[in-house]
């Protein structure tokens, strides 16, 4: 029984129970089979559990501490894993971006090669070997100089390898060499790669070939600064080298010069054998200056039949020297063309450029002022410019009335007036001619010796001559009982009028919407225009007879060549030129003169018209010789217009 007892309860803890003392004991019993023998044992309860429940604590803290282990294990792995992942995520995004970056980089648009800091080349893509003809197997291994063209100077590239090395970027315009030799414009970019630490370990440089852009940024700014005719430089060119030639004179105190040179009887080359024979002469002559200037000095067309050198570092007297030779370049220049010959000269002007120069604007103005005095002094000569010279002083006077004139136009502080002309073998109705008067700002009348100079020489002249026509036909549209009663009225119009289409095409409409009848007007033009503008001339002159104008040869007998000329020209009056008129009476040279160019312009059809009557004596002696109208204070002197209404 006990044994059985003990078997069954064999290593099991039982109920606590009360001992013979009282005391709630437990008691363990244990039997082994082999031994066949049993161990019962009791303990007071309190005593067995207080050593249980340190056993548990220590067991619960062991197993806190396997669990925390474990969770931090836990989390660790976790931690460890999905880094893991996304590592490898970055490092398979990063492979597809380096897959994207090469295939990018090997169909790039523009060839590329990657260096290292020695400059030897470690990668091409394919468009480098495309545009210089280096595959990789020429490239790969090799400094970047393979591409040098010998175009390029050392210090160019000094100052490539600098800025690169130093962390910045290039970017720049040279040439470059193919492999096969040939030169080619490329735009390129270079700049470093940098590893972790911030250190460059390579470059990458890209390249585009930009020849044609080049080729085409070339023309356009050799257009810019060049003449197409003469392929000389430009007067925009001209000024702008003018400029630096001062900053240097100002800098270093260097001495230069600048000569304006303007071509004598130009016009009546391109006149008479037409605007191809002139440019041809243009050409030519440009190439005989170019041969003779200096290396070192610039050359220039600054429009029409002017040239301009600029004369680098030598006095004004050295200047004066090669300024001499030039001229006699000119005037040994013998231009060809259809069977004839021409020779021309030419008018320069010459100025010093130094220290006190103030800008190309004014130096310029004062070559031309030079070149001017040279014509009035008689031409195929030079004139050195001097800031005291008076007569160039009057020259540059003329300056101020541009502004005068240009402010008078606007305000419309013109007037017109009127000088009677009369027959003298008829009593045909009346004639005048019309004549331009400048109004001061204070209302006093200046006379056209002033102003109309000025007006000629800066070309305000058409807008003088326009403001005429317009006004005239104005006023007289407005009084249309003294057109009735007139034969005609005499206007004046200048040679760059006579020259210009558009302002004839001004009159032509002028002409057709104004109530004056065509046969009424009457357009004079000096002798000097007419022959130094002859095609021009017979145009205009051509077109408006067809309408029914009228036309007067001024100041006949004043050139050479008139005679010569005279019958090209269909004009109806031939106005004898006053010079000789007013001294007929006293000299038979004047007298004879007088006579023989009205019996020309009878034989010729034309009608005469003696200018510079100043009294009776010499009208009578005009009638006598069959001279047709008289002109002059002896006849009436001239009068604002509206005073013969």
């Amino acid at each position: 029984m006990f044994k059985s007892v003990l078997k069954e309860k064999s290593g099991r803890n039982l109920d606590g129970y009360l001992d013979y003392r009282g005391s709630k004991v437990i008691g363990v019993w244990i039997w082994d089979d082999e031994l066949n023998i049993g161990l019962a044992t009791e303990q007071d309860f309190d005593e067995a559990f207080k050593a249980l429940n340190t056993t548990r604590v220590f067991f619960v803290l062991f197993c806190l501490i396997i669990i925390i282990g474990f969770l931090i294990a836990a989390f660790l792995f976790e931690l460890s894993r999905k880094k893991l992942e996304r590592e490898i995520e970055e490092r398979k995004s990063a492979e597809k971006e380096m897959k994207k970056l090469s295939r990018a980089i090997e169909a790039s648009p523009s060839a590329i090669m990657i260096t290292n800091i020695e400059g030897t080349i470690e990668y091409v893509n394919p468009k480098f070997f495309e545009l210089t003809g280096y595959s990789k197997k020429d490239a790969i291994g090799h400094k970047t100089n393979i591409l040098k063209s010998g175009e390029t100077s050392d210090y160019f590239y000094e100052e490539l390898w600098k800025t690169i090395s130093s962390g910045g970027e290039w970017r720049e315009d040279l040439d470059d060499r193919k492999k096969d030799g040939d030169i080619f414009r490329a735009r390129e970019s270079i700049t470093g790669v940098k590893d972790k630490k911030g250190k460059i370990t390579h470059y990458i440089g890209i390249l585009d070939d930009v020849s044609e852009e080049f080729k085409l940024s070339e023309k356009l700014s050799y257009q810019a600064s060049h003449d197409a005719l003469t392929c000389l430089i430009n007067r925009r060119e001209f000024e702008h080298r003018t400029q630096q030639l001062i900053s240097t004179a100002k800098k270093h105190k260097d001495e230069h010069a600048l000569c304006f040179i303007d071509l004598d009887q130009f016009k009546v080359i391109n006149d008479t054998s037409g605007h191809v024979a002139g440019d041809n002469l243009l050409n030519q002559l440009g190439r005989v200056l170019r041969s003779t200037v200096r290396n070192r000095d610039t050359l220039a067309r600054l429009g029409g039949d002017e040239f301009g050198v600029l004369i680098e570092n030598c006095s004004l007297e050295q200047a004066n020297r090669v300024v001499t030779t030039i001229l006699q370049s000119i005037q040994n220049f013998v231009f060809e063309w259809e069977g004839r010959s021409f020779r021309i000269g030419a008018s320069i002007g010459l100025v010093a450029i130094n220290e006190t120069t103030s800008n190309p604007i004014e130096v310029l103005k004062q070559a031309d002022s030079a070149c001017y005095m040279a014509k009035d002094l008689g031409r195929n000569r030079i004139h050195i410019y001097k800031s005291d010279d008076a007569e160039l002083a009057l020259r540059q006077g003329e300056m101020h009335w541009v502004s005068r004139i240009n402010q008078a136009l606007e305000e419309n502080r013109f007037q017109i007036f009127a000088q009677p002309i009369i027959a003298l073998d008829s009593s045909e109705g009346e004639h005048y001619e019309l004549l331009i008067r400048m109004l001061s700002e204070d209302g006093k009348i200046i006379q056209p010796g002033a102003f109309l100079p000025a007006a000629e020489r800066y070309d305000l002249i058409e807008k003088i001559d326009l403001w005429v026509i317009k006004n005239a036909f104005t006023i007289l549209a407005s009084h249309s009982d003294f057109v009735e009663k007139i034969d005609f009225i005499s206007i004046n119009l200048s040679g760059p009028s006579l020259t210009n289409k558009k302002f004839l095409e001004t009159i032509m409409v002028l002409l057709r919407e104004s109530e004056v009848l065509p046969q009424k007007i009457c357009f004079e033009v000096t002798e000097t225009v007419a022959i130094s503008n002859l095609n021009a001339a017979l145009t205009f002159i051509k077109l408006l007879k067809e309408i029914g104008c009228k036309f007067a040869l001024d100041d006949f007998g004043s050139g050479l060549s008139s005679f010569g000329y005279l019958k090209n020209l269909p004009v109806n009056y031939l106005k004898i030129d006053g010079m000789f008129v007013k001294d007929m009476v006293e000299d038979p040279i004047d007298y004879a003169m007088v006579k023989s160019i009205n019996q020309i312009g009878q034989v010729m059809g034309m009608k005469t018209i003696a200018e510079f009557v100043e009294n009776d004596e010499i009208k009578g002696m005009l009638k006598a010789i069959g001279v047709n109208y008289a002109q002059g204070y002896g006849i009436g002197k001239p009068r604002p217009l509206d005073e013969y209404f």
